[in-house]
């Protein structure tokens, strides 16, 4: 045990300021060693990922994929618009997806890093630049104690500079977390807010304060790319809609914490959209945990006002000729993921200029 385990528990190791004093006990690899300090000093890594069967997994995942994607569409309004296209959670249904989710080799290095059994929770798959604004994904993946999680970006070809590559903001992993509160913003106030616009300003304002500087990443197939929780990262423009830009996405949690959506919580009165969250390796659910106990067991002493909720309103309108069974139906990833038609058009398909009539 390290000596931030014993004496900060409720930090990852890879992000105390104990790391130093710890990382001799850490039980890394050199190269490992090498990927620990990068994470710590600028929330991010570069890996080969350890697949001996890797090219033979992206083709199946590729062609697969590929009918599901509306490129014309994407072509014609979403690159304008500045959206991408992806499949949410193919992991259900497609083999090679889970398999790189899940692979054993970057769940024990991520254990390693962290002081903490990881589990991935979601994918993503992109055939194209995302061309996302940068951000936090803090603001949709949280967990009590705060900085559990992780993203793996993972190219599955080779990526050109005009194909809209990852952008990320070396260092920003160690600024604070921004909360609701301090943005101004009350969900329970019933305010028409999407997930992520609301914080964008901010975010660009302290880039512009600190003088933090872009990096992109130009990665050959098959390289990876680990960030931590709070690093700001997005897609840049893609500037050629001819290219495609293949990769997938697993986001990770790490055991024994909570797990909720910052951008959908007020905590403090009792407004917390508290996630129901399926490790992908089981296939069964992930208990929040406060410390050492689950959630719904820990004795309140002046509760708030509010009832903690398992999962916060979503607060936005929806168009007056919405669907949802269409929405579902013209977005069969959604359907598959079993995601709740209304709430994933405001939180996502909007931004992503998905279809729904």
């Amino acid at each position: 045990m390290t000596v931030s385990q014993k004496l900060l528990p409720g930090v990852p190791i890879v992000e105390s300021m104990l790391f130093s004093a710890s990382l001799d006990a850490m039980g890394l690899t050199n190269s490992e060693r090498d990927i620990a300090i990068q994470l710590n000093e600028q929330g991010f890594a570069v890996l080969d990922f350890p697949d001996e069967d890797l090219d033979q997994r992206i083709d199946r995942i590729v062609t697969a994929l590929t009918p599901q994607y509306d490129f014309d569409q994407w072509r014609t309004h979403g690159w304008a618009a500045n959206t991408g296209l992806r499949v949410q959670d193919a992991w259900k249904t497609h083999d090679d997806v889970r398999a790189i989710a899940a692979n054993a080799a970057v769940l024990d290095l991520l254990g390693k890093l962290y002081g903490r059994r990881a589990f991935p929770f979601q994918t993503l798959n992109f055939p194209v630049g995302t061309q996302q604004h940068i951000h936090s994904d803090s603001i949709h993946f949280s967990s009590v104690p705060e900085r559990f999680m992780c993203g793996v970006w993972l190219a599955l070809e080779d990526i050109h500079p005009d194909a809209g590559p990852l952008v990320y903001y070396p260092g920003s992993h160690k600024w604070p977390i921004i909360y609701n509160d301090m943005i101004g913003k009350v969900i329970g106030a019933g305010a028409d807010f999407l997930a992520q616009s609301p914080y964008e300003n901010a975010w660009a304002a302290m880039v512009e304060a600190t003088g933090a500087k872009p990096e992109y990443f130009y990665p050959r197939k098959g390289q990876a790319l680990i960030w931590a929780a709070n690093l700001l990262h997005g897609g840049s423009r893609q500037n050629d809609p001819g290219r495609t830009r293949w990769s997938q996405v697993t986001h990770y949690y790490f055991d024994d914490c909570a797990y909720f959506t910052p951008a959908f919580s007020d905590p403090l009165v009792g407004n917390l959209d508290l996630r129901q969250i399926v490790d992908i390796t089981t296939g069964e659910l992930a208990p929040n945990i406060y410390v050492d106990r689950p959630v719904d067991q820990v004795v309140r002493r002046g509760a708030p006002p509010a009832p903690v909720a398992q999962s916060a309103p979503v607060p936005g309108k929806l168009p007056k000729d919405f669907d949802p069974a269409l929405y579902l139906s013209l977005n069969p990833d959604v359907a598959a993921a079993g995601a709740d038609a209304r709430k994933h058009y405001l939180r996502f398909g909007m931004r992503e200029n998905r279809r729904y009539r």
